[in-house]
């Protein structure tokens, strides 16, 4: 069992690596590419910096002098977090148990500009299958995405249901495996429904069948689950039950602990500052905590 898996490898995730390592926690970093630091074309307000440097040089120095430490990595999509007092790390490279996990994911990302998405949130709409799967018993439900956070999300809801579509928007499928489950690949006009969701509007397919009809446009869902991408760290963290707050981040503690024990978040997953030096702090910071937390758990052990 690892003691500390760190999921995000931008300013925040390294920094808590560094600090892990150096406590002798022998940390694991999963991470899914550069995120959000990759657009940054120039960065100068960052200490020590004499000359601007790009958002993809400060990521790989950062990775390289985590490695230099010792720090194990992982290139690897992670699709959920089971457990209590101890987790299971689920990933496209298999799963990873660990007493402590720190969520650095990066901030939350946009819903998809879907009419209806919006209006439905809470009616219909939903952001995570553990959460809600339990509410769609033996009913009709979609789910927005083409990844492998996609299809973890249809197979969470068939524990409860048979009839689960996975709808691409359009997109080409990017499963890695072999699954039972439909596939829509037509591109979503709207979510629609009165009160409370009724099913999506697709764009108009000219094409026949061989039946020689027409497919329809409208497709009835009780439900729809977005999971557009990978898992960010607030969807990962409301899939945990860990608390967020009213615009969607995490809610973290002083020592940057969520609402469930072991489990920390930093950078721009928490809110405020979305800066690189707020990301190293809170990631400094959180790294320290996760180190006294695998501690102190170990001394009651």
């Amino acid at each position: 069992m690892e003691h500390i898996v760190i999921i995000g490898a931008g300013p925040a995730g390294i920094a808590a690596a560094l600090y892990t390592a150096r406590g002798n926690m022998e940390p694991l970093v999963i991470y899914n590419g550069i995120g959000d630091l990759e657009k940054a074309e120039k960065i100068e307000n960052y200490y020590g910096l004499e000359k601007p440097i790009s958002g993809k040089e400060l990521f790989e120095r950062g990775v390289a002098q985590a490695k230099a430490l010792g720090v194990r990595f992982i290139n690897a999509q992670v699709l959920g977090i089971a457990g209590f007092d101890t987790f299971t790390v689920k990933t496209t490279e298999g799963d990873f148990d660990t007493e402590s996990v720190i969520l650095a994911t990066g901030g939350k990302r946009s819903a998809p500009k879907i009419p209806g998405i919006r209006e439905f949130e809470g009616r219909g709409v939903s952001y995570c299958a553990v959460c809600d799967a339990f509410f769609y018993r033996g009913k009709e439900v979609a789910v927005l995405g083409n990844s492998d956070f996609a299809l973890h999300e249809a197979e969470e809801l068939r524990n409860v249901t048979p009839s689960v579509t996975i709808y691409t928007d359009g997109k080409e499928p990017e499963f890695s495996r072999e699954h039972p489950i439909a596939v829509n690949t037509m591109k979503i006009q709207a979510i629609e429904g009165q009160e409370r969701v009724s099913g999506l509007r697709l764009e108009s397919d000219i094409s026949l069948q061989s039946s020689g009809e027409a497919r329809p446009s409208f497709y009835p869902a009780d439900g729809v689950f977005v999971a557009l991408g990978t898992a960010g760290s607030a969807e990962i963290a409301r899939q945990m039950g860990a608390e967020l707050t009213e615009k969607g981040h995490i809610k973290v503690d002083g020592e940057m602990a969520t609402t469930i024990p072991g489990l920390f978040a930093a950078g721009d997953c928490t809110g405020g500052l979305l800066q690189v030096s707020k990301a190293v702090y809170e990631g400094s910071v959180a790294g320290i905590s996760a180190g006294k937390y695998v501690r102190r758990r170990r001394q009651s052990s």
